[in-house]
């Protein structure tokens, strides 16, 4: 996270090439750096109003347009403040496909660190101290409109925005701040990443006006790099332990000198793609979510990774130190950690539809009894609904291990064959049930 929220402003300098080819810029985007290509010579300033107009005029963006209808956020009402003007929220079945679809990009445009990256500074802008919606900043899809893209932590998310925009076209009921954090969590799991227990149904904004000011997101390179993250994590209700996890998702992703100002302009492990060669990663296998960038900055010994400031803190400070070292010798602690800590981010500041939000994964795995035999015949459905009532009886489930009591197990497997044998076998024995 020391980058992924934090290298916004420094990675991500005017010279960054704002690229409107998904299969480029996606590729080389790091986590929070965004770090867009481009294969042209041609490039424009990502924060000039003419570079952003450009975009916003054109049929991708109607959302983008520069020229909006100043839409009030607040009315009249008999104690002051009402709420503001808010979008519908996600339908399940549309964020279902639109998560496979996700992955299809994903597979084929290697965009997996700024995906994650657009997911995060849309949520990062969350202040625990402000109660209000959607003053309080979050996931709220504020990220699409041209006063917030244009902050200069957000360079080159244009090319993010483009890259999924089918996809929301596609699927018009899911909004986009649904969609920003489905893609980004769908992004870590594909890179090989922990599942991210993450449910859905935010509201989103529908006004430039609901934007947050500037600055809430952090910087790279500040002088007191540890006292700069808890500052600015505090203030989103991210603790130590949430900070260092994060942090680990710079496994993915490379940062470019002349985009960024931070960086190699080529080394070892990016002289090739996937998409465009250059720049420099935190990791050797760039696309691979691991703990792998807690090794390396700990070991120091490799010359062509990339250490931030923001990222050698994590080893530096007392309390980031011990989880920092907790994650380069436990893989499986860090993607415990880092789950909890991106689903909770992925929530900052949301207002939900339904209150208690959408849940599409982690569904419990439809139980089969076929699964159990290896015989030639296939089981009918009632054997299958008698073993399986058969089986949670006796406080079975899918998901729950039968208890631990060998003969209770025993005699119910005499039992089950029992009845197969008579089911299927009848006065034949030469009925094989061996693979029970």
């Amino acid at each position: 996270m020391a980058v992924s929220l934090s290298a916004a402003s420094h990675l991500l300098c005017s010279s960054t090439r704002v690229s409107l080819s998904p299969a480029v810029a996606s590729s080389s985007a790091p986590l929070l750096v965004a770090v867009s290509s481009s294969t042209s010579s041609s490039s424009s300033s990502p924060h000039s109003l003419s570079s952003l107009r450009s975009v916003a005029s054109s049929s991708l963006f109607p959302h983008l347009s520069l020229v909006q209808k100043r839409n009030p956020i607040y009315g009249k009402r008999s104690k002051g403040m009402v709420s503001p003007k808010c979008a519908a929220a996600s339908d399940a079945a549309q964020l279902k496909s639109a998560k496979e679809d996700i992955k299809v990009l994903l597979r084929t445009k290697f965009c997996h660190p700024i995906l994650v990256r657009l997911g995060w500074h849309d949520a990062g802008t969350y202040s625990k101290n402000i109660e209000e919606w959607p003053q309080r900043g979050g996931a709220n899809g504020s990220l699409r409109f041209e006063p917030e893209l244009k902050h200069a932590a957000n360079a080159g998310l244009i090319s993010a925005l483009k890259l999924i925009q089918p996809i929301k076209d596609k699927y018009p009921n899911i909004s986009y701040a649904d969609l920003f954090q489905l893609a980004s969590a769908t992004a870590v799991e594909e890179a090989g990443g922990p599942e991210i227990p993450m449910k859905y149904g935010r509201v989103d904004v529908v006004a430039p006006e609901q934007c947050p000011e500037e600055g809430r997101l952090p910087d790279a390179g500040p002088p007191s790099p540890a006292d700069h993250l808890r500052d600015v994590f505090y203030r989103m209700g991210l603790n130590d332990k949430e900070i260092v996890a994060l942090s680990g998702a710079h496994t993915l992703g490379r940062a470019r000198p002349d985009r960024s100002g931070w960086g190699k302009p080529e080394t070892k492990y990016t002289k090739t793609g996937p998409g465009e060669a250059g720049g420099q990663s935190w990791t050797v296998k760039w696309l691979k979510f691991d703990n792998s960038y807690f090794k390396d900055i700990k070991e120091k010994r490799d010359e062509d990774l990339l250490v931030l400031p923001t990222d050698a803190a994590l080893f530096e400070d007392p309390s980031f130190k011990n989880y920092a070292e907790k994650y380069a010798e436990d893989p499986a602690a860090f993607f415990k950690d880092y789950a909890e800590a991106h689903a909770k981010l992925s929530n900052n500041g949301a207002k939900f539809d339904p209150p208690e939000g959408i849940i599409i994964d982690n569904a419990p795995e439809k139980f089969v009894a076929a699964k159990y035999s290896t015989g030639k015949k296939e089981l009918s459905d009632s054997m299958k609904k008698k073993i399986r009532a058969e089986y949670e009886a006796i406080g079975g489930s899918p998901n729950k291990p039968l208890p631990t009591n060998y003969f209770l197990n025993i005699i119910i497997a005499i039992g089950v064959l029992v009845i197969l044998s008579t089911l299927f076998g009848g006065g034949n024995n030469n009925s094989d049930f061996s693979g029970f």
